[in-house]
């Protein structure tokens, strides 16, 4: 049960941050990590609203991690979360060729947790 709980705690940690390092502030981030020198407020609105899908996935997620009725459910949609991610990610790389080092590192984050999330999944309690 403690690598559910290491993964989970370690799950919200990664989303929080990233969530709130682009969410807080999308036009500074845009500009320093996305070389993007003005962004929409269209733009803007979607990385602010997708910030408060990630901590409510995350605060999910660490709840999960000290309730263990939600623990495999939330181990579970770790799993669809960064599946969905990298494969929309997968369809961009086709379609828009290679962006910027910062959503790569994050492709990567991904595509690693994922698989390590379904491990993780079948460990018993």
């Amino acid at each position: 049960m403690q690598i559910k709980k290491l993964y989970l705690a370690f799950a919200f940690a990664a989303v929080a941050i990233i969530a709130t390092l682009y969410g807080l502030s999308p036009h500074w981030f845009a500009r320093t990590f996305l070389d993007v020198p003005d962004l929409d407020v269209s733009l803007a609105h979607i990385l602010r609203a997708v910030m408060g899908l990630y901590l409510a996935f995350g605060l999910f997620w660490l709840y999960a991690a000290f309730h263990d009725r939600y623990r495999d459910a939330a181990v579970l949609s770790t799993v669809i979360f960064c599946a969905g991610l990298a494969s929309g990610r997968l369809i961009s790389f086709a379609a828009d060729g290679r962006p910027a080092p910062l959503l790569l590192l994050y492709a990567a984050m991904e595509f690693i947790l994922a698989p390590i999330g379904l491990w993780v999944l079948k460990r018993p309690d």
